[in-house]
């Protein structure tokens, strides 16, 4: 390992058990000079903003690499790597948090989460009209799930979609929607039929129905990433933009889930590790009582508590990603998977919450204030509590996890 390279960091080669490939190395050097290049520059002053440039999002789309629609068809414009596998996009997913926020990955790539339904379920005409739209960038799609009073339940979704015959009539509300107030277009869970999760579907709506009003949040972090409220009111929507089968919304939506776990952790990862370099670097530079920090036992061990943390983190990362790669290829795999998923969430966000804390010890007083050297661990720390809790809470993991593992 060079000596220029800060051990544990993003940077530092990893020996596990699902070694890169050239495909993983070329996309990653691409993508890593693209953000140091393009966004971490910009990143304060987008979380100024409480945006990234939407112009951002075509230019992404330009890139070489193709990371923008990689896992969109190349049918409808998207990037397709020859021997590609889930270790591509937890590559692009973990480059986006290079620049020291986990709002921005999010930001640019809310399609990921958005998308997925459509090009799975949805019908030819919706993947040629918005799947090519959002694979050049030109078009933005969110994922609509959460209501007010619903938040981890998604059973009890309560936006109603009535049928009118030719059309649907669409009611209710969302909040904490990723992309919400600059999105084209929006996958909604409404609710269909009856009570729970078998009256559930998934419908496309777009920002030129009459009846939709977006209302931005102000948040702790996720500064860059639009965040909204969203109230339906007589939405109509022609009856051909229902996604999937009719009442089989929740399984959809489960199944999305899956994968968004997985990102969650790896992003979690991902700034863990970020935080770590930062309080390694500044160790090693700062001088207290005539030595350098780091020449502090204590320092020394308060790391060291953490990257073992972000190691064993990593290892069940690429156990569970390999299992889901397996599973999306049709092969059997584990079936404690989804309890596997869940505890990953559950062990990542909690190593991210210790190490961005850790991280602040170590910068002391300037990891409080903004833009400061700590800019990176200040924003991170304050980021901690929406990876803790979206996606599925702390407590929703731990249930869901011993009810999958049926203890």
């Amino acid at each position: 390992m060079s000596g220029k390279i800060i051990p544990y960091s993003m940077d530092c080669p990893r020996w596990t058990a699902y070694p890169e490939k050239e495909s993983h190395k070329k996309l990653r050097a691409g993508l890593k000079e693209w953000i140091l290049k393009e966004v971490e520059p910009h990143i304060d002053q987008w979380e100024e903003d409480g945006a990234i440039p939407r112009s951002l999002h075509q230019k992404a789309a330009q890139h070489h690499t193709g990371f923008y629609n990689l896992g969109i068809p190349a049918k409808y414009g998207g990037t397709v790597i020859p021997d590609q596998d889930i270790f591509h996009s937890l590559i692009v997913n973990e480059e986006m948090v290079r620049c020291g926020s986990l709002g921005f990955g999010p930001a640019l790539m809310t399609w990921g989460i958005g998308l997925p339904p459509i090009l799975n379920w949805g019908p030819e005409w919706m993947k040629q009209e918005v799947a090519t739209g959002v694979a050049s960038g030109e078009k933005i799609i969110c994922l609509c799930i959460t209501e007010p009073a619903g938040g981890s339940d998604v059973a009890n979704i309560q936006t109603t979609a009535v049928d009118k015959g030719d059309h649907w009539i669409v009611n209710g509300n969302k909040t904490f929607i990723t992309s919400g107030c600059k999105a084209d277009y929006f996958t909604v869970v409404v609710r269909t039929s009856g009570k729970g999760l078998a009256g559930m579907s998934l419908m496309l709506l777009d920002s030129t129905m009459p009846g939709i009003k977006t209302t931005p949040m102000k948040k702790m972090g996720w500064l860059c990433s639009d965040t909204a409220v969203i109230a339906f009111e007589n939405v109509k929507v022609p009856k051909k933009n229902l996604i999937g089968k009719l009442n089989r919304g929740f399984y959809y939506v489960m199944n999305n889930f899956n994968m968004e776990r997985v990102n969650m952790a790896n992003s979690s990862i991902a700034a863990s590790r970020i935080c770590m370099e930062e309080a390694i670097v500044y160790a090693r530079q700062r001088k207290t009582f005539g030595k350098p920090l780091i020449a502090n036992q204590g320092i020394r061990w308060k790391l060291i508590e953490v990257i073992k943390d972000i190691e064993a983190s990593q290892a069940f990362l690429d156990q569970c990603a390999w299992m889901v790669n397996e599973a999306a290829k049709g092969n059997e795999t584990d079936p404690l998977l989804i309890a596997k998923l869940s505890m990953l969430k559950l062990l990542t966000t909690r190593t991210l919450e210790k190490a961005a804390r850790e991280a602040c010890q170590v910068f002391g007083g300037k990891s409080f204030i903004r833009g400061s050297r700590a800019s990176k661990v200040e924003r991170l720390y304050r980021e901690v509590r929406v990876m803790a809790i979206g996606g599925g809470s702390e407590e929703i993991m731990l249930e869901l996890a011993s009810r999958q593992s049926k203890l």
